[in-house]
């Protein structure tokens, strides 16, 4: 007569019913006020209404743990412990049917719940195969797995069982292909990387393992004598891939399946990315003994591998020609992180250059321009744009050291320009008067008015005398 929503009354009266244990009248109002969701797979557990039911029909039959001090346990208690240690039995062995509670519990979950709520109660029940089961019957979304399986298996330290019962309903794992990569990224997304290898290995997602264990070996060192201790992350990667090329030979005699959630990779990267870990595992290893030797000078905050983009491999190259006892010792490893990569030498020769004068090392800027040009891939302007490009630098460079690297360069072109950088006009001038007639007058004409702005009278006049 009022208006009042009904719903309220119907299910305290349907709740009343199941406390006085009339099941079939508590269904019937009951369906006077619970519906069943919009979408089957929405992430919760129904509506309130409905856990407020299958929370009341689990307490009903919930395992009462007994103290041992516990003399005067109810024979009623005792009796309900017992039915409910054998319940569990019958659940896992599909026998539901012989437990009224537990067979309303599904009624209710599959009139009104979500597929979420179903498997969770599977899975509070420890019924994981019936949760795996119905979860690839209504073909639910990987959100659906990641809470109501994969997050309670590894938090209760069952990762082992869900996966044996994965592998024993699909042995290829196939139609868990989109779960378990979802896992992956969820377990990606957490930082929960050992969980995460784990998992891959279970897959026989080899590739994708080696690029966790490349995660293992780099993350968070703080120096290469740390590196030193993780190399057997780098073994561990070149596991993966030699097994992972095994079976993509074996694979390739026989019909082409349609799996596809392991990452797959072409035999030549696969090639290419062993050979970058044994020189990774050089690198690790020569660095490491210059750390421990003590020779070690640079320090930056993160620590270069062949891991990374190009930037950092060029950064490696570098660090294994300074970090040596000299140029010359670091250097072949180097040559081979630039051939293999396909880096830029120069740049990378120029780098090494600026830092040696940093380190007032001129010495071995000459060491270095030795070992380039006996490389044999250096072109013939290499070592003359490796010293111009460290002249920048020139003030600070002592005079005596400076003459000897402008002398060391090839071309006679080279070294008037990097006396006209140097602001050693009269120098230039030598150079230039000792060129053919036609250069030479080009070259001196350009001394001259480079002496005029300078305000050197000396050379301008030498220069105006000459022509």
């Amino acid at each position: 007569k009022s208006g009042l929503d009904p719903g309220g009354a119907w299910h305290a009266w349907g709740m009343a019913c199941l406390k006085t244990g009339n099941l079939s009248s508590a269904r019937e109002k009951f369906s006077r006020c619970l519906k069943p969701p919009m979408d089957l797979n929405q992430l919760n557990h129904g509506s309130r209404l409905v856990q407020d039911v299958i929370q009341y029909l689990e307490s009903t039959v919930k395992p009462i743990l007994i103290a041992d001090d516990d003399y005067f346990a109810t024979l009623r208690e005792l009796e309900a412990t017992l039915r409910t240690r054998s319940l569990s039995l019958e659940m896992c062995e599909g026998k539901i049917q012989h437990n009224s509670y537990y067979q309303e519990c599904l009624f209710y979950l599959h009139s009104y719940g979500t597929n979420l709520a179903i498997i969770s109660f599977y899975m509070r029940h420890d019924c994981m195969r019936e949760a795996l089961l119905h979860l690839l019957n209504k073909e639910s979304p990987s959100e659906v797995f990641i809470e109501g399986v994969f997050i309670p298996s590894y938090e209760s330290g069952k990762l082992h069982m869900l996966e044996n019962l994965l592998e024993t309903i699909d042995p290829g794992l196939e139609s868990w292909g989109v779960y378990l990569i979802a896992a992956c990224k969820y377990l990606q997304r957490k930082n929960y990387y050992h969980i995460l290898y784990e998992l891959q290995q279970f897959m026989k997602d080899h590739v994708r393992a080696a690029m966790t264990c490349i995660r293992f070996f780099t993350h968070g060192a703080k120096s290469y004598t740390e590196l030193g201790d993780r190399q057997t992350w780098l073994l561990k990667i070149k596991d993966h891939l030699k097994v992972y090329l095994q079976e993509v030979s074996r694979s390739s005699g026989r019909k082409k399946m349609a799996c596809t959630f392991r990452k797959k990779m072409s035999a030549t990267d696969v090639s290419r990315h062993i050979n970058t870990v044994d020189l990774q595992m050089e690198v690790t290893k020569f660095l490491h003994q210059c750390e421990s030797s003590g020779t070690f000078h640079v320090t930056g905050s993160s620590l270069p591998t062949l891991f990374g983009n190009n930037n950092m491999k060029m950064d490696v190259a570098c660090k294994v020609m300074l970090e040596g006892k000299n140029v010359e010792e670091g250097f072949g490893i180097a040559f081979r992180v630039l051939q293999d990569f396909q880096l830029e030498a120069t740049e990378v020769y120029s780098k090494v250059a600026k830092q040696l004068v940093k380190q007032q090392k001129y010495n071995e800027i000459r060491q270095l321009l030795k070992c380039v040009s006996e490389s044999g891939v250096a072109t013939k302007n290499d070592g003359d744009n490796i010293i111009l490009n460290c002249l920048n630098e020139f003030k600070s460079i002592p005079a005596e050291d400076l003459d000897n690297l402008i002398q060391d360069m090839d071309s006679d072109e080279n070294k008037i320009q990097a006396y006209v950088m140097c602001n050693k006009l009269r120098s230039a001038y030598l150079v230039s008067v000792r060129q053919e007639k036609t250069r030479a007058v080009q070259l001196v004409q350009h001394v001259r008015q480079l002496a005029e702005v300078s305000g050197d009278d000396v050379v301008k006049t030498i220069c105006a005398q000459w022509l």
